[in-house]
């Protein structure tokens, strides 16, 4: 993943709802199950076992977020464990074809949260957090980020 794409999962992590938080482990799954198909196609081991284990990383993140009170909390465990069963199938044969099946399952996943994140009325689940502003100065080549006003409590209550 990119130090770009990094930032961006970032900022939208400190302004998302639990439902956006959803999505974004979603998006970065898929991002991480690319990453380990391309290396997998490049022969990268390494590379390609590093983004299958950050791909698990977000399965376990979803697996352990699920909500047992709620319906579909059953279902969706056992379509994240079968996530996880064939992430290790990949891992062990480097096998994109594996990695495809998991999209499969996931994709229509994160569509569905992502018609439904906005209909979440609670609102972000970090508070406090800094807010960032772009393009506070900058010069022809780059941009210079601000953080002298960080305010006296960043990230503790008063």
């Amino acid at each position: 993943m990119t130090k770009e794409c990094k930032q961006q999962f970032t900022l939208r992590i400190t302004r998302a709802n639990p439902t956006q938080l959803v999505v974004i482990l979603y998006e970065m799954l898929l991002v991480y199950l690319d990453e380990a198909e391309l290396s997998f196609d490049k022969e990268d081991t390494e590379a390609g076992k590093e983004a299958v284990r950050k791909s698990r990383g977000c399965l376990n993140e979803l697996l352990q977020s699920l909500n047992p009170a709620y319906a579909p909390a059953c279902e969706l465990q056992q379509l994240y464990l079968f996530c996880i069963r064939r992430l290790t199938y990949a891992q062990i044969h480097t096998d994109s074809k594996a990695l495809d099946e998991i999209r499969r399952v996931i994709r229509p996943l994160c569509e569905a949260y992502r018609q439904i994140e906005n209909l979440d009325p609670k609102g972000p689940v970090m508070n406090n957090s800094q807010e960032v502003y772009a393009g506070l100065t900058y010069g022809r080549q780059s941009l210079t980020e601000n953080m002298a006003d960080q305010g006296s409590n960043r990230g503790m209550l008063a």
